[in-house]
């Protein structure tokens, strides 16, 4: 039987990002085993009659212990497991998978780049990017090998460095989103708007921008509007502390949701998605999926952010760690209904265009099959 391994940092993750693809692929023939963080979702990856393998990762840390030990497990699961394709989602363990890929002498290898994250953030790449482009640019020159991009310009960042050779590359424009669960919902008649923010609290992702834009609006929106922060607290080093969000959240105006499993219902309720992020994205599935809802965006001119939003058309782009042109932008969709509505059925569309979970499905079955041979 054909053998796919998923290396996904947490299940958590995988279920909300690559689950359909491992289902898609074990429905076709492959026996799929999840290798990933347990977080207490065991369970439901097993639910659906996958295999799932703890790892031992830290999904932000840099402890050189810590990363040794991740890849010297994917080395030993490698060597028992030559004859697989290996699937790695994420830049930790494209770095450490793929370098025990090469070493175990894995069959077939993809690699999913889904955004560089912090290192590769800002203009210039410094000593520590270098070196794990190094890594990669080692552990890739080899056969069957495939590297999947969600955006241009990391595939021409990779291409620069010779991490692999164009022959290799592939382009899906994010993870998709089924189209037929996520449908078009009027936005709700109400009198007071929602404007919905949703991402790990960490301030790459702009929830610091997105407060000070809330801030700079109160005096003309309070009472009349809410803005909704939805996401887990993080652990990294720009993390934003929980004391922080509980003093600049008052639970009103400005209001700080957690973790929601709901985001569907959540985006139903609201009438604008923001998502002022300067983090290296790849596509970031909440807006891909505010798209297929129909709600109007407004996101930063960067890296991933950009890929789902044509300006003017389905939403708007801001400068990044601009709090001043995010509160004007929101302030144009506040101001108007019409704007929003015209956006958010520009969304769907663009939605049914360019984001279907089918294709991204169909496609990542092609390219198993292509490394496979």
């Amino acid at each position: 039987m054909k053998k796919l391994l998923m290396i996904v940092n947490e299940d958590r993750f995988f279920l909300s990002h690559r689950k359909e693809i491992a289902l898609a692929a074990q429905h076709a023939g492959w026996q799929v085993t999840v290798v990933c963080k347990d977080t207490g979702m065991r369970q439901d990856v097993e639910a659906l009659g996958l295999k799932m393998v703890d790892m031992p990762i830290n999904p932000t840390g840099m402890n050189l212990r810590q990363e040794l030990r991740t890849c010297w497990f994917l080395l030993t699961l490698y060597r028992k497991n030559r004859d697989a394709v290996v699937h790695h989602v994420g830049l930790k363990n494209i770095l450490w998978g793929g370098l025990a890929a090469r070493l175990a002498g894995v069959h077939g290898v993809v690699n999913a780049v889904s955004g560089l994250g912090t290192i590769f953030s800002g203009g210039k790449i410094g000593s520590t990017a270098k070196g794990i482009l190094a890594v990669m640019r080692f552990a890739n020159k080899r056969k069957r090998v495939k590297v999947i991009f969600q955006n241009q310009e990391d595939r021409s960042l990779f291409l620069q460095y010779g991490v692999i050779a164009d022959s290799q590359t592939e382009f899906i424009k994010g993870s998709g989103v089924d189209l037929n669960q996520f449908r078009y919902v009027p936005e709700p008649d109400s009198d007071t708007l929602k404007v919905v923010f949703a991402a790990r609290m960490v301030r790459e992702k702009g929830v610091t921008e997105l407060i000070e834009a809330a801030e700079r609006l109160r005096s003309n929106y309070e009472g009349k509007a809410e803005f909704w922060l939805c996401g887990r607290l993080a652990v990294n080093a720009d993390a934003v502390p929980q004391q922080e969000l509980e003093r600049r959240c008052d639970g009103r105006y400005i209001q700080w949701l957690g973790f929601r499993k709901d985001m569907k219902s959540v985006l139903e309720q609201c009438h604008i998605v923001a998502f002022p992020s300067y983090y290296r994205e790849g596509v970031p599935k909440s807006l891909i999926d505010a798209c297929a809802v129909g709600r109007p965006i407004v996101t930063t001119n960067s890296i991933g952010c950009k890929d789902v939003v044509d300006d003017g058309v389905n939403g708007l782009l801001v400068p990044v760690r601009d709090s001043v042109a995010l509160a004007c932008k929101l302030r144009l969709l506040m101001d108007s209904k019409e704007l929003r509505q015209r956006m958010g059925r520009a969304a769907r569309l663009k939605a049914e265009r360019e984001f279907s979970l089918q294709t991204v499905v169909d496609r990542h079955l092609e390219i198993y099959e292509k490394v496979r041979q």
